[in-house]
Formats: C-alpha cells, sequence, structure tokens
C-alpha cells in the first residue's frame, strides 16, 4: 500500500470500530424492521459522511420505522416533521412566543425562542415534496447550514444534526417539485424496495404478534461524532477519484465521451457537488467495512445513490419511460470501457 494510502496513527481503531457499529447496527435493526440491510447500509454512509438522504418508496415499506430504529439504536434524538401543504416555515424551524417568566419575585412577560422538531440530531422529514417552496427553503437553510434565523437571529443546531427525507414516487397530486437546489443537497437518495416473499411472511408473523422490542444502543452519540470526524480521513486512491469525476462529468450532455443517453435524455447532469458526494460517500463505505482506504469499487457501489437524483431530465425521457438510474447505469459501464 502506498504511503499516502496509510491511515493516520490512532485511526486504525476508529476504523475497527466503525465496521463493528455496522454488524451491530444491522443486527439491531433486524429485530424491528425485516429486510432493509442495503438500505440501512446506505443510511450509515450518510450518516458517517455527515450528510443526508432521500427514501423514496411507496408507502408501507417502514421508511419511518427504519429511521426511528437507527435513531433509538445510534442514541440520537429523533424528530419526525409530517410534511403538509399548510405547512409553515415555523412549524419546522420554531418562533418566537410570549412567556411568563418569574424574575426577583415579580412575573414579566419576555419573548423567548420555542425550538422546532427540526431541533434534533435526526430528522424525519416525511413526504417531503407535500409542502409548498416556501417551507421547503426553511428546510434547505438547515440542511446547507446546519443553523436556523428566527426573528433575526441565529440559532445552532445539534451536533450532529441529518435529515432523512422521504417521498412518495407513485402519487403525484398535491405535490410540490423539489428544487434541484435542494436536492443536490442529499448526498445519497436510497430506493427502498418490495420486500421479498420470504420477508413478507416474515412481517405479517412478526407485526401482528405483540409490540416491538426495545433496541439496544449500539454507539454513543460521542463515538459516531468521533466516526465522523474519521471519515474525512480516510486516504482514497487516485483512481477512485479520477473515477468519480468522470461518472460525474459523463453525466453532462455535451461532454466527450458521455453515452448515447445522455444526449438524449439529460437536460442537466450533475456538478461538482456529484463527484464530491461519490468521494466522500465512498470514503464512509469504506470506514464502515473497516478498509484502510477508499477504491474504485467504493466508487462504483454509490454511483447510483449519489448520481441519480441529480440527473435533471427532459421531456422526451418521461414520453419514451427512461428513468434516472437507467442513465446512471449506462454512465457506470461508459466509464467502465
Amino acid at each position: 500500500m502506498a504511503a499516502s494510502l496509510v491511515p493516520l496513527a490512532g485511526d486504525t481503531e476508529l476504523l475497527l470500530r466503525a465496521a463493528e457499529v455496522c454488524r451491530r447496527l444491522r443486527t439491531e435493526v433486524a429485530r424491528v424492521v425485516v429486510g432493509h440491510g442495503e438500505v440501512v447500509d446506505a443510511l450509515l454512509v450518510t450518516l458517517l459522511s455527515r450528510g443526508h438522504a432521500l427514501l423514496v418508496g411507496v408507502p408501507g415499506l417502514a421508511k419511518t420505522l427504519l429511521v426511528s430504529s437507527v435513531a433509538q439504536a445510534l442514541d440520537l434524538s429523533f424528530g419526525r416533521v409530517q410534511f403538509t401543504p399548510d405547512l409553515l416555515p415555523a412549524d419546522i424551524t420554531g418562533t418566537d412566543v410570549l412567556a411568563d417568566v418569574e424574575e426577583a419575585g415579580r412575573v414579566r412577560q419576555k419573548i423567548g425562542f420555542m425550538p422546532g422538531p427540526i431541533f434534533k440530531n435526526l430528522v424525519l422529514a416525511d413526504e417531503v415534496n407535500r409542502t409548498p417552496p416556501k417551507t421547503q427553503a426553511a428546510l434547505l437553510q438547515a440542511m446547507q447550514e446546519r443553523r436556523v434565523t428566527v426573528g433575526g437571529v441565529t440559532h445552532l443546531l445539534p451536533d450532529p444534526f441529518q435529515v432523512f427525507a422521504t417521498r412518495n414516487p407513485i402519487e403525484q397530486e398535491g405535490t410540490y417539485p423539489l428544487p434541484e437546489a435542494q436536492l443536490d443537497r442529499f448526498l445519497l437518495e436510497i430506493h427502498v424496495a418490495y420486500p421479498s416473499a420470504e420477508e413478507e411472511r416474515e412481517i405479517a408473523r412478526r407485526t401482528t404478534s405483540g409490540p416491538a422490542p426495545e433496541l439496544s444502543r449500539v454507539v454513543t452519540i460521542d463515538e459516531l461524532r468521533a466516526l465522523g470526524t474519521l471519515v474525512p480521513r480516510i486516504p482514497v486512491t487516485d483512481e477512485a477519484v479520477d473515477l468519480a469525476v468522470r461518472l460525474a462529468r459523463l453525466s453532462r450532455p455535451g461532454e466527450d465521451g458521455a453515452p448515447r443517453e445522455v444526449s438524449e435524455y439529460v437536460r442537466y447532469g450533475a456538478g461538482p457537488r456529484g463527484s464530491q458526494a461519490l468521494v466522500l460517500a465512498a470514503k464512509a463505505r469504506a470506514a464502515l467495512l473497516g478498509e484502510a482506504a477508499a477504491d474504485i469499487d467504493d466508487v462504483r457501489a454509490l454511483a447510483l445513490p449519489a448520481l441519480r437524483h441529480r440527473l435533471v431530465l427532459s421531456y422526451r425521457a418521461d414520453v419514451d419511460g427512461v428513468k434516472a438510474d437507467d442513465v446512471v447505469h449506462k454512465i457506470v459501464e461508459r466509464a467502465r470501457a
């Protein structure tokens, strides 16, 4: 291994701890959620990368249970916001309120800040596309800056602070498209699939046999913060960085060597944040596997969730039934050539 790919002194123990946390978390979550092992891994990649994730799946696939279970097992405070068309920014961020305060034996009224549900370590933004753009913008500021401004005063959000949003892919009535700027803030878009027949039988048995078990904590919040600071220090091969950049560039129409599908169906490809997300997520994946460095296999494994939501497809793609996943697969194939 090249000297530049040797982990820093003291990080080897953290790498082993990261792999152990992944193994134990999957075991704990499996006690209440059947299947979805790959989804749990993708959520862990997002958590260690200090990023945000968008979970896409039809109702009833245990997305909320999955996120709340991960928060419980990781010792994170958990907040859930059900997004609706009448939701206001203050319903998320909080607001200033007039309250009675006793001072020197006298009761006086003072204005104080009442935090909203976003002041948690892990926030589930349920059906995020059901709220108007103004409220989506309030969430966007929090995701990007990890702070909110209310009444001219800025309030820092907890550390860590991460948003896991959900979106229903089949029901579009009464929804608002997510702006490209907000989609780009999500590190990964994770698709939650239907369970297999065997998994669905187990779900039917387990969910009709009494209350779900309490989960054990697999890591403290301080340890999780330490693992989060480890990820940027994970070495990455030059080949992996080159591949991440090549994948992002091949997603742009007009780029030399881009697949035909990109020219025909993509209006705008991934920007530099796409290649950044690929490198960072690859480092987190390497940490979860206990590997000393991220390589091209880590980048390839995360190309689909890191790029699919960064492509803006044309009307022709909709007419021809072409999805972003189809285009990303072609991009990965071209990058291998």
